[in-house]
């Protein structure tokens, strides 16, 4: 019986704290919804710094995010890397109506706006710092994640801020709206706020080279990836063979004057 009583309360117990963390998760997600027109912040800016990357149960991760940005600081792909982001990132760039649309009141000062916004999308960055670092991600890894928060002001009624694409989960779950959760951002923190979840007007997610069998992209690299390894290896290679050579042969002339010794080595 004492058995019995003992785990009928802590199965008690333990329904009691999933009821009252269920009733947390509700009470903070309601808090969010309330507060998205500040335009503050809601994602981590850094999480990589704690985060290993590593797979979670309820998640579909992107393999080997860690081992592709590592390998994107080697000389070859970092050549090719800012050969292709840095023309991007430096075009010129201007908002237009798209043809075809129906038309809005004040066409020209909703440009004005929507100009002003994309030069400042954040107090942080300007328009080429944020392209370079989504561009970035886009190129190593095939995914590239923005986050979308309303601000309240109609001068600057958006801000937009780069999010690590490696730390974005997608939800197998979504329903299709806009309003619904589809992503998770895996910040490596502990406790009930560790996961920060997004609706799908709220973050932006790209992806390169989209396939039917994956809900991810393909990044350049990833593709570039055996090549430039074995590219890297051979070079390595010859260059112990080169630091490490060895005469096999050994020449001797007998009779012969130094001049003559000199001659045949400059031949």
């Amino acid at each position: 019986m004492n058995i019995t009583n003992t785990l009928r309360g802590a199965v008690r117990r333990i329904a009691g704290v999933s009821f009252v963390n269920r009733m947390t998760q509700a009470g903070s997600m309601l808090a969010g919804s309330q507060s998205k027109a500040d335009g503050k912040r809601r994602t981590v800016p850094l999480p990589s710094i704690l985060n290993t990357y590593g797979p979670r149960a309820e998640s579909m991760p992107k393999p080997t995010p860690m081992n592709l940005r590592r390998f994107s600081e080697t000389p070859v792909a970092r050549r090719a890397i800012n050969t292709i982001k840095d023309r991007i990132a430096g075009m010129r760039w201007r908002v237009q109506g798209k043809p075809g649309a129906e038309a809005l009141p004040n066409p020209d000062e909703r440009i004005i706006v929507l100009t002003r916004n994309l030069d400042a999308p954040n107090p942080d960055d300007s328009f080429r710092s944020l392209a370079e670092q989504v561009l970035e991600d886009l190129i190593v890894g095939g995914f590239g994640a923005v986050e979308l928060e309303a601000t309240g002001d109609a001068n600057h009624p958006l801000a937009l801020f780069p999010v690590d694409g490696a730390t974005i989960r997608m939800r197998a779950d979504w329903d299709g709206l806009p309003g619904s959760v589809r992503y998770e951002q895996v910040t490596g923190r502990m406790g009930p706020d560790a996961n920060i979840l997004l609706a799908d007007d709220e973050l932006t997610y790209m992806r390169l080279n989209p396939r039917t069998h994956t809900p991810f992209g393909l990044g350049r690299l990833e593709v570039a990836f055996e090549a430039i390894n074995s590219f890297l290896g051979a070079h390595r290679y010859a260059g112990r063979l080169a630091s490490n050579s060895v005469v096999e042969y050994a020449l001797w002339l007998q009779n012969a004057t130094p001049e003559q010794h000199e001659r045949l080595i400059r031949w």
